[in-house]
């Protein structure tokens, strides 16, 4: 359990700095706002081929984050309680 835990924590650290450098970059008009890393896309955002694939990223890392943990501490040792029931229960008859 602690090597799922290890994985899923990795990737949510991982994951969530790179969102949180590409948010900081596309999603923050200054700093004196209170609505940092969750402001809508600028205007500009989305000219050029390197935004756009900065502002896909960005949404990717996010999700990335958020599943890849949810997998890892949730999903996994469902799965693991899952297979061990029924083959206690295969076992038992």
């Amino acid at each position: 359990m602690a090597d799922e835990f290890i994985k899923g924590l990795g990737i949510l650290t991982g994951a969530g700095l790179a969102w949180m450098v590409l948010a900081s970059w596309y999603r923050t008009s200054s700093f004196e706002s209170t609505k940092q890393l969750i402001e809508p896309l600028s205007s500009g955002a989305t000219e050029g081929i390197f935004n756009i694939i900065g502002v896909t990223l960005m949404d990717a890392f996010l999700w990335f984050a958020i599943l890849g943990a949810l997998t890892f501490w949730v999903l996994i040792p469902v799965g693991h309680q899952i297979m061990s029931a029924l083959e206690e229960r295969r076992n038992a008859q």
